[in-house]
């Protein structure tokens, strides 16, 4: 009898030993199933933030790149184009004739000056440019052409990056510099020169413009 109980005793004994053992395993494994998801959950957040990293970092690294074209006679539309490309953070490019203006070319009361018989027979105005294309021009978005005014247009040196360029999907911004003269209807013959691109209004500069005039009008545009 005594033998009986002992061996009852132990079975149970060996029972609970194996019950505590199992339920220690189940415990431990769901212990590790939660550390696995945990970790899996991390993995996937940090690769989603990468991808938007990634995402954010390929789109739009060119929008609003600004260029600042700019032909300048005698020093007064060059100053307002660096004024802008200040303003901006835009690139300069100056337009160059092939066979540059002097003083006397310039001499408007001469009519026997270069500008004088150009401004007579319309077929000189097609100066030859050292360079009429930008490199890298499809990656600008917005467009500063800058120019002295000649009788009331834009000084005919522009027209040939004016033609040879594509200004689709573009926004364009004529500004001139006169002694007297406003901007009238240059930007819009520039424009319709051109056949493409957005074109704003434009502003015309005094010969001798401040720097915070420009930078204001800059401004006011809202690039």
């Amino acid at each position: 009898m005594k033998k009986r109980l002992l061996s009852l005793l132990i079975a149970g004994v060996m029972t609970a030993g194996l019950l505590s053992g199992c339920g220690a395993s189940e415990d431990t494994q769901d212990q590790s199933d939660s550390t696995a998801q945990s970790d899996q959950s991390a993995d996937e957040t940090s690769s989603d933030t990468e991808a938007n990293t990634e995402d954010t970092s390929d789109g739009g690294t060119s929008d609003g790149k600004m260029l600042v074209v700019y032909y300048s006679a005698t020093g007064n539309t060059e100053a307002v184009a660096n004024y802008i490309a200040d303003a901006t953070g835009g690139d300069l490019f100056e337009l160059e004739p092939v066979e540059p203006y002097t003083d006397d070319d310039l001499n408007y009361n001469d009519e026997n000056s270069r500008v004088s018989q150009e401004y007579a027979d319309e077929s000189l105005r097609d100066v030859e440019l050292v360079s009429a294309t930008v490199e890298g021009f499809d990656e600008y978005e917005n467009i500063f052409v800058g120019y002295p005014i000649w009788w009331q247009v834009a000084a005919w040196p522009v027209n040939q990056f004016i033609e040879n360029n594509d200004f689709t999907g573009k926004t364009v911004i004529p500004f001139c510099t006169s002694a007297s003269s406003g901007i009238g209807d240059s930007g819009t013959l520039l424009e319709e020169m051109a056949g493409s691109g957005n074109w704003l209004e434009g502003e015309r500069f005094r010969s001798s413009a401040s720097e915070e005039d420009v930078v204001a009008w800059v401004g006011s545009l809202g690039l």
